[in-house]
């Protein structure tokens, strides 16, 4: 299993382009319920980060429930993986209706939107 290498030129940090990475080839399907992903140090080699990087990356990633670590077994793709997106659009939906209510243009809710993320 390949990854994309990381920008090292990038404003977003290492850690947070394999994060992304990795969620957005859950949520895509590419990367389905069951797979089991790298170990940490085969991952950490393939894309050149430290290993606990790595490692602070699967804890995230299980945080928001896109893979489950399973001690010596390993870490695999969450098998509700995909339904976070359902999430993820249910909390757009009810974003959006707030900002609406509150009188915010379109772009002022996405300015909001970016803020929050880079904090």
């Amino acid at each position: 299993m390949e990854f994309s290498p990381l920008d090292p030129d990038s404003a977003t940090p290492p850690y947070e382009q394999l994060r992304a990475q990795i969620a957005a080839r859950v949520a895509a399907g590419e990367l389905g319920a069951g797979t089991r992903l790298p170990t940490v140090r085969a991952l950490a080699g393939q894309v050149g980060l430290a290993v606990n990087t790595v490692a602070r990356v699967y804890r995230e990633l299980e945080t928001d429930g896109v893979v489950v670590t399973e001690g010596r077994r390993g870490t695999f793709v969450a098998g509700s993986a995909r339904g976070g997106s359902d999430e993820a659009r249910a909390a757009a939906s009810a974003y959006v209706a707030r900002v609406r209510r509150l009188g915010l243009e379109l772009s002022e809710s996405l300015r909001l939107v970016e803020q929050g993320w880079h904090s």
